[in-house]
């Protein structure tokens, strides 16, 4: 699925780490939201985005953010990440990775000549009306979360 900055950013309810339904919906007219998709727990990239992301926590909840990360692990997993690494946001199940797939983001991908269905790392900036207020594919790790933490700075506290 491809947005436009403007459109409502598909609504879901996933479970979090602790058994806990989270909705898009629960933070409309009160918070901003980062929506990251990540392929898998414990890996070294997706380490260290959610490390930056912690690391940048403070600054994201001091813009009215809420910082959501989401992945087809399952719960047990989530919970062994946040605890090795001390993460402060929740972590959503996406195991049937119906959700990835609503918003594009599971995709073919290839490595080493093998192909196979996964998680193409991307995030969302939604405003707090639900709007798709920027989007980032196919993210690098580096330098990805303060550019987030920059946009949302100059375009999402104004409101």
């Amino acid at each position: 699925m491809k947005f436009k900055t403007g459109d409502q950013a598909p609504n879901f309810s996933l479970q979090s780490q602790d058994r806990e339904t989270v909705s898009l919906s629960d933070y409309k007219g009160k918070k901003n939201v980062v929506l990251y998709f990540y392929p898998k727990d414990m890996t070294p990239g997706c380490t260290t985005q959610a490390c930056d992301f912690r690391d940048h926590h403070a600054s994201f909840e001091g813009m009215d953010a809420i910082v959501l990360g989401v992945s087809p692990d399952p719960q047990t997993k989530h919970q062994k990440f946040i605890a090795k690494h001390d993460l402060p946001f929740a972590l959503l199940v996406d195991e049937d990775h119906a959700v990835a797939e609503e918003y594009g983001v599971w995709k073919l991908k290839k490595t080493f000549g093998k192909e196979y269905m996964g998680i193409e790392r991307s995030t969302f900036a939604i405003d707090k009306e639900g709007r798709i207020a920027k989007e980032w594919r196919g993210v690098r790790v580096k330098g990805h979360v303060e550019e987030t933490l920059k946009y949302v700075e100059e375009n999402l506290t104004k409101f």
